[in-house]
């Protein structure tokens, strides 16, 4: 395991679970919402962001959270492990409410509440972005080691037996 993907909904703890795994592995840790968004809540051009994310993959060790949907594949080719924390639309609604408040090293604002918009998107992921995640990781199936997560208490399980 030496570069790692940790995707699946948002509030579902990719980055809870990213930074874990960084201190049982020593592995360097890139979010993407860190690379995307600026603090102000605008974002970077696509371009510059593609660029950026590039040259991570490139690197020879990394986990790197996040979906950022249009991106997977460049990411499927690099890496060797992935991690899909398929949970509950219910856990991810809770996890995404839950941090609302909370200072987070994988986000550059402080976020104040639940956007609508946000909710919606979560609320949607299961039909509108899983199906398409899993059609990726179908394809890469025999170059990247997969494991999927149903559970908090599954991942847990795994980072404890580490």
């Amino acid at each position: 395991m030496r570069k790692v993907m940790i995707i699946g909904c948002p509030g579902a703890g990719k980055s809870t679970f990213a930074r874990r795994l960084h201190d049982v592995t020593g592995l360097p840790l890139y979010h993407l919402d860190m690379l995307w968004h600026k603090p102000d809540r605008t974002n970077i051009p696509k371009e510059e962001f593609d660029v950026r994310l590039g040259e991570i993959v490139r690197k020879d060790r990394w986990i790197i959270d996040g979906n950022y949907q249009r991106t997977l594949e460049m990411r499927l080719k690099e890496c060797d492990t992935v991690f899909l924390l398929d949970y509950p639309l219910s856990v991810c609604l809770e996890g995404a409410q839950s941090r609302i408040g909370q200072k987070r090293d994988d986000l550059p604002w402080l976020e104040t509440e639940f956007d609508e918009g946000f909710r919606e998107w979560i609320t949607g992921f299961p039909k509108d972005e899983l199906p398409q995640i899993y059609e990726l990781l179908r394809k890469y199936k025999g170059k990247n080691e997969i494991v999927i997560f149903r559970s908090r208490e599954e991942a847990e399980d795994f980072l404890r037996h580490m």
